[in-house]
This record gives structure tokens, sequence and C-alpha cells, in this order.
């Protein structure tokens, strides 16, 4: 339940690799984290799919200096730049990945086969061309880390008064298991990110399984199907915040270097 978009992955690590902090082999091994095989489809002067380490180095080729995280959702674009096919490929994936210095962007498409307990992940990184202009409504980290302050008191009312503020079994266990995740150091990002980066992180994916308990929770008084809908009416300008504060925390690499 802990939301790390395996284009953070892709983001944080190919950016590491780029400035030189990390080999292209513990770049792509930690890309694929879980997963089985991560495969890229559709490098140019590639006939075929091709491995991570490959495809990091052809990017690189390229002339790309950095790569930047989307997140978007219905009516919120956010991180894109277009064109319509990227655009419409990225919101269905809810992800991307768009370089910085070459007009092209990756879309994961994922594969799972295998029984419960079991499960073999397959993820194929489509490239396509994409527009080089500036991403849509991606805040500064120091405005992410703000507007996350005020999201989590809001977070935190609102699960309250709806009472599914975190409780039950399964909440317990997810709440567990992101407080193991965090004193373990395991939500950290790549090398090269500044603190405030892995900060914002931490907070933006604890904003988000909040959000994440409160849709999924069966438990509490938003039972009957009004209730529902104010739920996700009341959190919806939450769970907002924490995708914004996420592709801040994810680009923040690249906006440094930029501002030299």
């Amino acid at each position: 339940m802990l939301f790390e978009p395996r284009s953070g992955r892709l983001a944080a690590w190919g950016n590491a690799l780029l400035a030189g902090l990390v080999s292209p082999d513990e770049a792509a091994m930690s890309i694929v984290g879980e997963d089985a095989v991560h495969r890229v489809e559709g490098m140019p002067d590639e006939a075929g799919p091709v491995g991570l380490t490959l495809a990091l180095g052809r990017l690189r080729a390229l002339g790309v200096t950095g790569l930047r995280v989307a997140l978007p959702a219905p009516g919120h674009p956010l991180g894109l730049s277009g064109p319509p096919e990227f655009n419409a490929r990225a919101l269905e994936a809810e992800e991307a990945v768009v370089a910085v210095g070459a007009a092209v962007g990756l879309v994961p498409e994922v594969a799972e086969a295998g029984p419960a307990g079991d499960v073999h992940v397959s993820v194929t990184w489509r490239v396509l061309p994409v527009r080089e202009a500036p991403p849509a409504d991606v805040p500064t980290l120091s405005e992410a880390e703000r507007e996350l302050a005020e999201a989590l008191r809001e977070a935190t009312v609102v699960l309250t008064r709806l009472d599914v503020a975190g409780s039950g079994p399964v909440a317990e266990a997810a709440l567990s298991a992101y407080r193991a995740r965090a004193e373990a150091g395991q939500d950290a990002l790549a090398p090269g990110y500044p603190a405030r980066a892995v900060r914002v992180l931490a907070l933006a994916q604890r904003v988000d399984l909040m959000v994440s308990l409160a849709y999924e929770s069966g438990h509490g008084g938003a039972v009957a199907a009004s209730e529902m809908a104010a739920r996700a009416e009341a959190l919806r300008p939450v769970e907002r915040v924490a995708r914004r504060a996420l592709v801040a925390a994810y680009n923040s690499a690249v906006e440094a270097r930029e501002r030299g």
C-alpha cells in the first residue's frame, strides 16, 4: 500500500546513473526492485526490446541529461507536456518518465502472471516522442513541503470525522509496514538527491497511505453510497497534493542541476 511508482524508481536511479553516482548494473537492479524483469521497447536505432542497462546508455547517447516523473490523473495532467498520444498513454498508466535533453518519454506497461503469492511481474517501458515544454503543475520542493503539512492536517481531520482514521487490522498492518520501511531507510531516494527531497517523499507517501486506507477501509461510518461519495470528495484535494509532492521529490535532482 506504500506508493512507490515505477516511474519514480526509473527517474531516481536513472538520474543517479546520469550523474555518475552509481553503476549501470546498480541502477538497473534498483529500478527493477521486486519485479521479475524490465525491458524497454521503441528505443531509437533498436529493432526490438532491450534491457534497462542498454536503454539507459542509449538515452545518455541521445543527449538525455535527466529524467522527470509524471503522475497524471483525470483532469490533472501532472508532469506532462504533450503531445496527446503520450499524455493519453501516461494517463492510462497513471505514470510516466519524461527525458530532459531529448524529446522522448517512457510509459510502463505492466503484465502479471502466476497464482496469488507467486506473481511474476514484467514491465515493458514504451518509448514515445514528447513535446519539449515545461511540465504541468509541478511545484518546487519548498512549495510541496508546505502543501503537505497542511494536507496531513486536513487528512487527519477528514479521516477522524468519517471514522476511518486508520482503524482495523488491515490499516494497522499497513502503517506498521510503512514505519518499518521508513526506519530501515528503504524510502530514501537514489544518491544525488537532497535531504529535503527524501523528507518530502516520505511525508507524501505517508499522506498517500492515509488516503489509500480511507478509500479501501470497509469499517467506520462511511458505508452508504452518499457517505462514500462524501469521503472521496473530501480526500481528493489531499490526494492531489500528495501526488504533486511525489513528483517534486523525484524531479528535484533535475531541478537542482538546472539551477546550477
